[in-house]
């Protein structure tokens, strides 16, 4: 008992320390001195809801926009640093502020009570309603939500959105996916019968496009969860009272009406002039070069590291030959999206620093490994044993008859399996995107958001990719040609 009665009294001394510093921590936060420190606000927004946040072009090169940016750039402004934009996809924000990839998140984004357990928001700066888009061509059918009984309703994952149409519409399927421009694609090809917005979003793809209306279908909706506040890292008080500072002043001052809107609205309609896809040539041709970095990059690291893990499954050695098991399959059993994210956000944790483009070529160089190992491990158990005894007779060493003899006739066997991997690694390459890595499908969407066009630029980017990946696939035959004839 006295034994009992001794713990918990070093529990509750325990407690006592440990409460106050806790407090203390909480009070004196450095979160907005460490942004002081390295001079850049690293803001984390998803670029495709206008007029919030989108992009435009300017002198050939891309630009973020929006209300959302203005209010951010404001903010960093008055606490004195530069502003940096990082896109990425909406259900994503989130993990990347909790891991510290980004300083805060603005992207329309509702404080509900579930985020706000992980999330320390600002004030709220901007109240819309929530609304509906459907086809014109629907309208007579569409007004209120007992009309949509039984319909397929798309909303972005992870946001208020969809989360309504979950509560509120029990008798509907919905359609949840991480971009609004995939969402209003889905919408005009029929795939969904609308798409729930908020209300300046959902205008602002309607007065872009003739063939869609906005309704108001009557969503039920908490006063806590509407409007739009800026996301932090939990307990970073600092921040928080910093925003809302900067927040006081753009109400004071009415900002968001008299110039931050009206700017969006104004991009807004050049995108639509300018909305030709010739215009955004540099758009797609810096996708070019991203995804051919992380292709020939991976490449090489994939075909030593795939080298190195077939040579291990070879070994006798239970130890390396069981540790290169455990890795081919553990790779080849997950996703690859999966994988990125894992790099990215779970390693790129530990490593701050960690940018996009290396988590990405780091994720795609691991992955491509575990299977180019197991067709270069085919390729060596396809030479006969013969052929190891006869060198080995001749005096060659292990090192030596897999140098000169094993190897080159292995590489000639699994040639077209290995070619396979190459050229499937540039089509796969586009999982990157989903980090913010600037490759072909990153510039896709950009396009998307700024030309309100969902199909065309799918278009161009699949006859980017089979120009790629044909072009690839014709320089293998060549040299698997002359492999043949050596």
């Amino acid at each position: 008992m006295k034994k009992k009665s001794f713990f918990l009294v070093i529990i509750v001394f325990l407690l006592a320390l440990i409460i106050p510093v806790t407090h203390a921590k909480a009070a004196n936060d450095n979160y907005l001195q460490k942004v002081k420190d390295k001079g850049t606000l690293v803001v984390g927004t998803s670029a495709d809801y206008p007029p919030y946040e989108f992009t435009a072009k300017e002198n050939g090169k891309t630009k973020y926009v929006g209300l959302d940016i203005s209010l951010a750039e404001k903010f960093a402004k008055d606490i004195g640093v530069k502003l940096e934009v990082k896109n990425m996809n909406f259900d994503s924000l989130l993990v990347a502020l909790e891991t510290h990839k980004i300083d805060m998140v603005i992207a329309g984004m509702n404080p509900t009570p579930e985020r706000q357990k992980s999330v320390s928001f600002s004030k709220i700066y901007y109240t819309g309603d929530q609304y509906m888009l459907i086809n014109k061509k629907d309208a007579a059918h569409f007004r209120k939500i007992k009309d949509f009984k039984g319909k397929t309703i798309g909303a972005q994952t992870g946001s208020l959105q969809y989360s309504l149409v979950k509560q509120q519409m029990k008798g509907n399927d919905v359609k949840g996916l991480a971009k609004l421009n995939d969402l209003v694609i889905a919408l005009q090809s029929q795939k969904v019968n609308a798409v729930a917005m908020e209300e300046a979003t959902a205008k602002a793809f309607a007065e872009n496009n003739r063939n869609l209306k906005v309704i108001d279908p009557g969503f039920d909706i908490d006063a806590s969860q509407t409007g739009s506040a800026i996301g932090f890292s939990k307990g970073a008080d600092s921040l928080v009272n910093a925003a809302n500072k900067t927040i006081d002043e753009v109400k004071k001052d009415n900002l968001i009406n008299k110039e931050y809107i009206p700017a969006a609205a104004k991009n807004m309609t050049t995108n639509g002039k300018k909305n030709s896809m010739l215009n955004y040539w540099t758009y797609f041709a810096k996708g070019i070069e991203y995804t051919l970095i992380i292709t020939v990059v991976s490449v090489f690291f994939g075909f030593v590291l795939g080298t190195l893990f077939a040579l291990m499954r070879l070994s006798r050695n239970k130890l390396t030959h069981g540790l290169a098991v455990s890795y081919i399959e553990f790779v080849r059993g997950t996703p690859l999206m999966v994988q990125v994210m894992f790099v990215y956000f779970g390693i790129g944790a530990v490593i701050q620093s960690l940018p996009a483009l290396i988590a990405g070529i780091i994720a795609v160089s691991l992955n491509s490994a575990a299977y180019v190992a197991e067709v270069i491990r085919s390729g060596i158990e396809s030479i006969p044993a013969g052929q190891t005894e006869a060198s080995r007779s001749l005096g060659l060493s292990q090192k030596e008859t897999y140098r000169y003899i094993i190897i080159p006739q292995a590489l000639k066997n699994i040639w077209p399996a290995l070619g396979n991997e190459f050229v499937t690694l540039i089509k796969e390459s586009s999982i990157v995107s989903i980090i913010g890595v600037t490759d072909i499908m990153y510039q896709m969407q950009l396009v998307q958001s700024a030309t309100y066009k969902g199909v065309i630029p799918i278009f161009i980017a699949m006859i980017i990719y089979f120009i790629m990946t044909f072009g690839l696939s014709k320089v293998l035959g060549y040299f698997e040609g002359k492999m043949k004839h050596a």
